[in-house]
Order: structure tokens, then sequence, then C-alpha cells
């Protein structure tokens, strides 16, 4: 009798069922991040029309609203808002935007919290030279800005140089930043110690930081620079997520590391010259926008635009505060800084609980 052997296909796994849950939590990671970048839009929006609304003249959010589009039939509400706050809010949110980007930007690029421009010497380049071209130069508006503008690029340019040693890391960069920023910082002082009492009280503002001193012409260079740059950075997410994985899988995956290292770098050093030189150094909004985004939307994640949109609401409620919370009116950038000082100090205390430093 033959016998008839029968050969024992094993068959593979069906990998549908784990691809489809893959695919459901991508989905649903991408649904929250939209949610949360779509609800602080909305809570900056909110911040940014009340902003205008509150004052010695009170006015409604449609008001606001009409007026803000030039729909506005009554001229007194269309002058106040239009031509009095408008400004000032449009300062708040432009500066804001560009700061948390910028933040979130250098922290992932050097996988280190405390890469900010608050650290890495690029705000206290900016406060220098404006202090310099109002105390020696004796210039004013626009000049002022420029001047600003060119110490950020200026302060940056320099501690890439100084850190680069056949690349950059987050430590080495973040150390050589903090000691570039000291330099700066000292200089601000000297110089303000010579200047006269008009000047000085100028200066100031560009030390500490407050919305509403800039002219339409830094405000139109802010906000042409954030429609060029924000595409641009978006493009470029799936480079910035393969940096984070490391330089050699990077290089893996067809990135050029140190090109679009440059890039990015570039890119948040110009959003922080451009945002200082509108509004002053504004303390510890590009350091506490990135950690605060990426914890609505979840690790792993893009924070970018979630991150913009936190350092908008950060900048806007504390003008609010600033103007009209306190029994005399302060710099946006002191009330930034307060609440800024207890999350560095709980962010340095858990860095180093965990062991954690770039």
């Amino acid at each position: 009798m033959a016998v008839i052997e029968r050969e024992v296909v094993t068959r593979p796994p069906d990998p549908s069922p784990l691809r489809s849950v893959v695919t459901r939590v991508r989905l649903l990671r991408r649904g929250r991040t939209i949610a949360v970048t779509l609800a602080l839009a909305a809570f900056a929006f909110a911040l940014f029309v009340g902003t205008m609304m509150i004052g010695s003249f009170a006015v409604s959010p449609w008001q606001v609203v009409r007026a803000t589009f030039g729909l506005e039939t009554e001229p007194g509400v269309a002058y106040v808002v239009r031509e009095v706050r408008l400004s000032t809010a449009a300062s708040a949110l432009g500066t804001g935007l560009a700061m948390g980007l910028a933040g979130i930007i250098f922290q992932r690029l050097l996988a280190n919290p405390l890469a900010s421009p608050d650290f890495v010497g690029v705000s206290a380049g900016a406060s220098f030279f404006a202090v310099s071209s109002i105390v020696v130069l004796n210039l004013q508006g626009e000049l002022v800005s420029a001047a600003a503008l060119v110490g950020a690029l200026v302060a940056a340019l320099l501690v890439y140089l100084l850190a680069w040693r056949d690349g950059i890391t987050g430590y080495r960069f973040i150390l050589i930043g903090i000691g570039v920023s000291q330099f700066f910082l000292a200089g601000s002082g000297y110089v303000l110690s010579r200047a006269n009492q008009y000047n000085a009280r100028e200066a100031m503002t560009w030390l500490v930081g407050a919305v509403g001193q800039a002219g339409d012409t830094e405000l139109r260079v802010l906000w042409l620079s954030l429609a060029v740059v924000l595409p641009v950075v978006f493009l470029m997410t799936r480079q910035l997520a393969a940096l984070e994985l490391g330089d050699d899988t990077a290089k893996a995956l067809g990135v050029r590391v140190e090109v679009m290292r440059l890039a990015l770098m570039l890119t948040a050093v110009l959003l922080i010259a451009l945002a200082t030189a509108v509004a002053g150094p504004m303390a510890f909004v590009a350091l506490i926008a990135g950690p605060i985004a990426t914890r609505l939307v979840g690790a792993g994640s893009s924070a970018l635009l979630a991150a913009a949109f936190v350092g908008a609401s950060i900048v806007l409620a504390a003008d609010l505060v600033a103007q009209h919370a306190l029994p005399a009116q302060l710099p946006t950038g002191v009330v930034t800084g307060a609440i800024g000082a207890p999350y560095l100090i709980w962010l340095l205390v858990s860095v180093n609980r965990e062991g954690r430093g770039g």
C-alpha cells in the first residue's frame, strides 16, 4: 500500500491584526495632536481678542473682531482697537509664536530641556547690541531693533563656532552658551552704567522685555518672517525627528546630519532674533513652551505648532497681567520671569534626580 506523505506547511502569523493596532494608535495620536493644537490656537486667539477688549475704554469681542478686519463702523471703537491696542496684541502674539517654536526646536535638536535661547546667549547678545546702540550710538526706533537682530545672530554664530568639535553636542553647546550669555550680560551692565538717565530708562526695556515698543516696520518683518519660516519648519519635521534618534540612525535614513542641524538651528536663531528685536528678551517663554506642549500632545507626537501657540498664550496672558492685574504696570518680561523661575528650579531638580542633562 502506498503511503501518501503530506507536507505540512507552516504559515506565518497574519500581521494584519498587529498592523491595524499600530494604525489605530497612530490615528489616535494624530487626532489628539490635532485636537490639542486647535484648542491651544483657540485659547491664544481668545487671549489676543481679550488683550484688545480690556482697558479704560471697554470693547466687546465682536467689536474687536470687526475693527481688526476693518469692518467696524463706529469711529471711536475702530481707533482704539486698530491704532492703540492692535500693535501691542500683534506684537505679543507674534513674539510668543516665534519664541515658543524656537525653544522647542533648540530642545529637540540638542536633546536637552535646558536648551533655550535664554541660556545659549542669543537673547543676551540681542540685548547687548540694542543697549549699546542706544547708549553709545544714540540710535532709536527701527535701528535699535536692527541692532538687536544683528546681536542675536552674532551671539548664535559665536556659540556655534566655540561649541563645534567634530559636531555639536547639547551639553557642550549649553555650557558655552551660558558663558557667552554672561559675557554679553556683563557688557550690557557696563554700557548701562555709563548711560545718562534718559538712555538708561529706554535701554532697560531691552534687558527685561516688553511688548508694544516695536513700530509697524518691525512687526511687518516679524509676521512676514513667520509666514515664511513656519511652513519651512514643518517641512523639516521628519528630519528633526530623525536627528533625535542619533546621528548614525539619521544618516542611515538619508538625512544630511550637519547640514540639517545647521539649517534648523539657523531657523530657530532667526525666529528668536526677530522676536527679541520686536519685544526684547522675554524671559523663559522659549524654555517652558516646548515642555508644556509636549505634555499636552503626548510623547512621540509633533508638538511644534502646539509649542508656538503655548508661547503665544504665555506672552499674551503675561501682558494682560502686567498691564491690568497689578497695582502698577510692569514690563511683560517681569511677569514671564516670575512664571518661568519656579519652573526652572523644578526642572533643575528633576533633571538632577533623573541623571539627565545632555
